[in-house]
């Protein structure tokens, strides 16, 4: 029986929730990775009294501190996402996250709350983190819990597309700012231009529907009671093999994005702006590429896309600093074009390749978990294991290592990672013939 009200046209109302999922999911990255420009740029002598290299160990540490509350935002969301329904979770992910972020912008610096500031300053990042981790399993379900079973990889990819798009304005944003004002006041505008953008979200979000695969198991009655001890209990193994698969996409990205204004500023003496640009342009392409190596993970398989990803990434490790090294402009941007281009082919069947590994009815929970785990272990050390390296050895050639280890590691556990039996979803990806006909008899009763 369908789960769609009384003449509702399918297709619309699928165009909306990729719609909501992705502008949500581009406003809570564009907090994010906001907050990983500042970190790299201004926040060390902004709000710790410590030396240039200290400084910037201090700020990326309480960029981590945000990645570790991640699986925690998970958890929480997850439960109320499994339980509840996808569309509440989203709405309060978004106003947490941006409600962070605002307030990041008005926080008072070292100078003039002393100890007070940088204790703030993580507090909020906690708060920015746990918004995050409840957002994307949220975000990418509701969006490929709208398709079919052919469209999986494309729909859940959508989403994902908000990575790029927030990594893109955001970045474009502190490039517009980063004049001489910067350090006074202009890292701040950033951050406070986020609350037309939490306006615009909400508006979105609260006007789409509850996703047909959700609504069908809380109208079984076949909801888990605790998500996440039922996940724990029955598919701890997909959680761990999640977060496994995840390292060489999360810790090269974070070292492609946030570590490379460090190296490129304070080792090459490269300009800042010229960095930033560089940075904008390589996540433009991305907007294109992940929906493209979502929809390719539907024709010809998501593992053999996501292991050809997770290859060139480890193939690529040295290629990308002797790229940086030249201090050439058209050779350092495509070092960073590329290092984000070997992202997004994992990054694009990510979503629909770790959700199929759960049932509907914990598939928040355990997708998201799983997920947001890898930022403990992978994207959050990232650029504090290469500043340390960067910082004992003068030299580059251990992060490559690090990165070649990390494509190891999640190749492993992408050989060992295969998708549920497609006949316990039978109820989830509905085809859009028999939706049609279901919505065409639900107009001619109505």
């Amino acid at each position: 029986m369908s789960t769609l009200p009384a003449g509702a046209n399918r297709r619309t109302l699928k165009r909306k929730a990729v719609v909501a999922s992705t502008v949500g999911t581009t406003i809570e990255w564009y907090d994010f990775f906001l907050y990983n420009t500042a970190a790299a740029l201004v926040f060390g002598p902004l709000f710790f009294a410590n030396n240039e290299v200290g400084g910037v160990l201090l700020a990326f540490s309480t960029q981590f501190v945000g990645f570790a509350a991640r699986p925690i935002g998970a958890a929480i969301f997850g439960h109320y996402g499994d339980r509840i329904g996808r569309k509440q979770s989203l709405v309060a992910t978004l106003l947490i996250m941006g409600g962070a972020t605002v307030l990041i912008g008005c926080l008072p610096t070292y100078e003039t709350i002393g100890i007070a500031a940088p204790i703030l300053l993580t507090l909020l990042r906690v708060m920015q983190g746990i918004g995050v981790g409840g957002e994307w399993g949220g975000a990418v379900l509701m969006s490929m819990e709208w398709g079919t079973r052919k469209q999986r990889g494309l729909m859940a990819a959508w989403p994902q597309a908000g990575v790029p798009i927030g990594l893109a304005s955001g970045t474009a944003v502190v490039y517009f700012f980063s004049g001489p004002e910067f350090l006074e006041w202009g890292w701040r505008v950033p951050f406070l231009a986020s609350i037309v953008l939490i306006a615009v979200g909400l508006w979105i979000r609260l006007t789409v529907l509850e996703s047909p695969a959700f609504a069908q198991v809380k109208t079984s009655g076949k909801v888990a009671k605790l998500p996440l001890a039922e996940t724990l209990r029955t598919q701890w193994r997909d959680v761990v093999k999640a977060l496994l698969v995840r390292t060489a996409e999360q810790a090269p990205f974070y070292l492609f994005t946030s570590f490379v204004l460090v190296y490129g500023t304070q080792q090459l003496e490269l300009a800042r702006g010229d960095l930033l640009l560089y940075l904008i342009l390589a996540a433009c392409i991305g907007i294109v590429s992940v929906p493209f190596f979502g929809w390719l993970s539907d024709q010809i398989g998501r593992r053999l896309v996501y292991g050809a990803g997770v290859v060139l990434t480890g193939l690529y490790a040295f290629p990308y600093f002797a790229l940086l090294d030249t201090r050439v402009g058209g050779l350092v941007l495509l070092g960073m074009v590329l290092g984000l281009v070997f992202h997004d082919m994992m990054y694009g069947p990510q979503a629909a390749l770790i959700s199929e590994s759960f049932g509907t009815g914990i598939r928040y929970t355990g997708a998201g978990l799983g997920y947001q785990l890898a930022s403990i272990t992978a994207g959050g050390p990232a650029p504090l294991i290469a500043t340390a390296i960067l910082a004992g050895t003068g030299g580059t050639t251990w992060i490559s290592i690090y990165i070649i280890i990390c494509a190891f590691v999640s190749l492993a556990a992408l050989l060992t990672m295969h998708p549920r039996d497609p006949a316990l979803d039978e109820a989830d990806f509905a085809s859009e013939d028999e939706a049609g006909q279901e919505t065409s008899r639900g107009a001619a009763q109505a």
